[in-house]
């Protein structure tokens, strides 16, 4: 079983727990206006790998991952689920770590064949590192053109799944850093029963760079790089929303 693939990382250090060895799988449906990875939206890019070839990269030097694994990032992940399967397979024969990096978009649940081949993925995935764009549906069509309905609901599937789930959240000045929506966020992820960590990372303009070259224009011109400072209050307001949400399922 062959995949698309942007690019490899030898030594990730921001994807899971440990040092990983990173898939940057091609291919995405969502355009969200703080993408940092703009030429991975094309679905019909990249290079053609088999399962078999990452495997025997990842094992080149396997004395650097332990405590770490390998992580499925994009791109969107779960628009090639038939390759993750295999690739996680075989992995799981080697005893190695595995985590999705997902946005959670490609959540089909109607789609029966979809959601037996996605149950069979879980079966081999240990983590789930979930972006969450925007609580707000609105806001975060306007933030990524797609609607978030699926996407929590794939959490809310997590969560019954007994899958590890770890959030990921971007604080844009002025777009997402709002309190209301950030307790909103907070209380919406503290429901889930598998939470186990809570990343709130500060908006950068790194990427701005991708999108001169590609000739895309960047949405977000003129939105300066969120103060690392503000992203700690920011985070308190999630967790203030996680620990409500918990009392609330906790009162008799």
């Amino acid at each position: 079983m062959s995949g698309r693939i942007h690019s490899l990382e030898s030594f990730g250090t921001v994807d899971g727990p440990g040092v990983r060895f990173v898939v940057f799988v091609q291919g995405c449906p969502m355009r969200c206006a703080y993408c940092h990875n703009p030429d991975t939206w094309e679905m019909n890019a990249g290079t053609v790998m088999e399962a078999s070839e990452i495997i025997e990269q990842y094992e080149r030097n396997v004395s650097f991952y332990k405590g770490g694994g390998i992580t499925v990032t994009g791109g969107e992940p779960l628009m090639q689920v038939d390759f993750l399967i295999e690739l996680f397979t075989l992995a799981k024969e080697k005893n190695i770590h595995t985590c999705i990096d997902s946005s959670g978009i490609a959540f089909n649940p109607d789609h029966h064949v979809w959601m037996e081949k996605l149950d069979k993925l879980l079966t081999l995935t240990d983590l789930v590192m979930l972006d969450i764009k925007h609580i707000d549906p609105e806001k975060h069509k306007e933030l990524t053109a797609q609607p978030n309905d699926k996407i929590l609901a794939f959490a809310e599937y997590l969560s019954e799944k007994g899958i590890a789930i770890w959030i990921r959240h971007v604080v844009v000045p002025g777009i997402t850093d709002d309190d209301k929506y950030l307790h909103q966020l907070g209380y919406f992820i503290g429901g889930l029963k598998t939470l186990k960590a809570l990343d709130v990372l500060p908006y950068h303009t790194m990427g701005k760079v991708k999108y001169e070259k590609l000739g895309i224009p960047y949405k977000l011109d003129g939105v300066e790089p969120m103060d690392k400072n503000k992203v700690i209050e920011k985070k308190q307001v999630i967790l203030d929303g996680i620990k409500a949400r918990r009392a609330k399922d906790a009162a008799p």
